[in-house]
């Protein structure tokens, strides 16, 4: 039987690995991909959490799934926006590397 252990170990791994991505990687793209991976992680822990956790009736409670809907907008907003500036960093400076960004001006 799945428990509550299992899925916070999965989800502390993916964060983990997520933020591994963001310290260890200089590709900007690597790296937004990485903060995408540790918002999944989080989300994953919220379901669990909200699964696992019951009220006096013995249904289950949804208002952690409630939250992580309204996440995966934002986060959604936030790909939006970020693969724009990325797009357009790419296109002043012809490099994905963060090294070689060090201002934001054109």
């Amino acid at each position: 039987m799945v428990t509550l252990g299992h899925y916070l170990f999965v989800s502390g791994l993916l964060f983990t690995l997520g933020f591994a991505g963001v310290l260890l990687r200089r590709n900007i793209i690597i790296i937004f991909m990485s903060l995408e991976l540790m918002l999944n992680a989080a989300n994953l822990s919220l379901v669990a959490f909200s699964r696992f956790r019951v009220d006096a009736a013995g249904l289950p409670n949804y208002h952690g799934q409630v939250f992580v809907f309204f996440i995966i907008t934002v986060a959604a907003a936030e790909v939006a926006v970020g693969l724009a500036i990325i797009v357009a960093l790419y296109r002043a400076r012809r490099t994905t590397h963060v090294e070689d960004i060090n201002l934001l001006k054109f």
